[in-house]
């Protein structure tokens, strides 16, 4: 008789959203990143985002997924209660990574003006995002590197 009552997790997902449980052979795909605190300023020809992580460890593990990922395409996504509500794609420029003392640094530039306009306008928007609250994950090639809540 119990087991008449378990259902199949999947049949509980909101509708068009797949879980685990509805793709076969595909397990649950976990990501653990670092957090720190991200703060992101303009600069003449597009935006720099600067990620610090309060310890040495989170540290190391944020450089090195910098230094694994960081030739891929850069982008910033702030979830608000778990959904996404500002999501970049820093693709119209050129973005380089260095590591600093306490995380590293994103530099988004581009020599075209319009496109410089949009990874500020992008980079403000997520800015506003992270002031107000949301959860924001920095990622390259979209894999995280690191988040701050």
């Amino acid at each position: 008789m119990s087991s008449a009552v378990m259902l199949d997790r999947g049949t509980f997902a909101a509708a068009g959203t797949p879980s685990p449980s509805t793709q076969p052979g595909q397990g649950a795909n976990w990501c653990v990143v670092p957090r720190c605190t991200i703060e992101i300023e303009k600069c003449k020809d597009g935006c720099k985002i600067h990620c610090r992580c309060d310890d040495d460890i989170a540290c190391a593990t944020l450089q090195n997924l910098c230094r694994a990922l960081a030739g891929g395409q850069c982008s910033l996504c702030c979830q608000l209660n778990g959904v996404t509500c500002c999501e970049c794609k820093l693709v119209c420029g050129h973005c380089k990574c260095e590591p600093t003392e306490d995380g590293c640094c994103i530099t988004c530039t581009s020599g075209d003006k319009a496109c410089c306009e949009m990874i500020q306008s992008c980079c403000e928007a997520i800015a506003c995002c992270v002031k107000n609250g949301c959860c924001c994950y920095v990622c390259f090639s979209g894999t995280p590197v690191c988040c701050c809540c």
